[in-house]
């Protein structure tokens, strides 16, 4: 073979394996699995359900405004913000990691098996919280499994099951069985004005009313842009109920623009307060807004923003801390 030609088809050869190395490789389903949960990208957690389950999402939204599921990338950002530390690992036996350093606690979830069959893979989650180093599971075993499936090119959470197993010989279970019982008669005035399982659900509230209170301000976000390109006479409006009006019968018009629902027109929703501020001008080129907590058990963070969409935070749930000095939602 002649030098040239040799030369050629090796250059044509070498082209071919750099083009071929640089095709990313696909995404797996674990990868998907922290995309739906981290992603800051808005719509990513709806993007791994399958259809079905989108479209019934929509549905709802249609009627009730943005769905809770829309703030799950916001609490990375709050976690964050707060000192915490968050890791998640695309590979290896850990998946995911929280750890305070103030608190000296910290939680993770393993990847117990990860069982791959063509479009199908069930991964198994575990979970394990520590605190100063020692183990909090108590002899509780929880798994969860998720099964994804690949649907139009894509990773989809089909399924989810969970399970739990106490042993009751377990050595965690009988050193937290004993510790209890010793400090019952010294405790059981406070686990009975305050027990366990109120403090969790109380928790689980504020985040679930926090979540809601960032949808709600984009909602009114993406209102206020509307109201002032179809009002540009008028311009932003300070008055929540101008954004509202849905289901009073009649057309839409400046003072019942039909963009938000009933409760958030009204001020109020899940827990939380909203309110207009700072209109000026005529038509009107700024405006303000709060969500703050109506009482400490509804949610401990005031979040705020303005006509430039950047959401901010202050854990005090001071309206006015936020707007002055509030921490960027991440």
């Amino acid at each position: 073979m002649a030098p040239k030609k040799l030369l050629t088809l090796i250059f044509t050869g070498t082209l071919f394996l750099l083009s071929a190395s640089a095709q990313p490789a696909p995404q797996t389903a674990r990868q998907a699995l922290l995309e739906m949960f981290f992603s800051k990208t808005p719509g990513t957690f709806e993007k791994h359900l399958p259809q079905a389950t989108r479209a019934a999402l929509q549905k709802s939204r249609a009627t009730t405004g943005p769905s809770m599921l829309d703030g799950f990338s916001v609490i990375t950002g709050q976690l964050t913000a707060r000192g915490i530390q968050l890791q998640t690992f695309e590979a290896g036996p850990t998946l995911m990691s929280i750890e305070d350093p103030q608190a000296h606690s910290k939680f993770e979830i393993t990847v117990e098996r990860d069982d791959l069959r063509g479009d199908d893979d069930e991964i198994e989650l575990a979970f394990h919280g520590y605190k100063d180093g020692e183990t909090q599971n108590a002899g509780a075993k929880v798994r969860l499994t998720l099964t994804m499936k690949q649907e139009a090119g894509s990773w989809q959470l089909n399924e989810v099951m969970v399970a739990v197993g106490v042993s009751l010989t377990d050595p965690a279970l009988l050193k937290a069985l004993a510790t209890g019982f010793k400090g019952a008669n010294a405790a059981s005035s406070q686990m009975s004005a305050n027990p366990p399982s109120t403090v969790t659900v109380t928790s689980t509230m504020r985040t679930a009313n926090e979540t809601s209170a960032l949808s709600g301000i984009r909602t009114i976000h993406t209102a206020e842009v509307s109201y002032a390109a179809t009002y540009p006479e008028h311009g932003f409006t300070c008055t929540l109920s101008d954004l509202g009006g849905m289901g009073g019968g009649g057309g839409s018009n400046e003072h019942q623009a039909m963009l938000i629902d009933p409760r958030l027109a009204a001020g109020r929703k899940n827990g939380y307060v909203f309110t207009l501020s700072g209109c000026d001008g005529n038509p009107a080129s700024r405006y303000s807004i709060s969500a703050t907590p109506a009482d400490p058990s509804s949610g401990t963070s005031a979040f705020c923003s303005d006509e430039s969409a950047v959401i901010r935070f202050s854990a005090d749930g001071k309206p006015g801390s936020c707007l002055s000095a509030g921490t960027p939602v991440r």
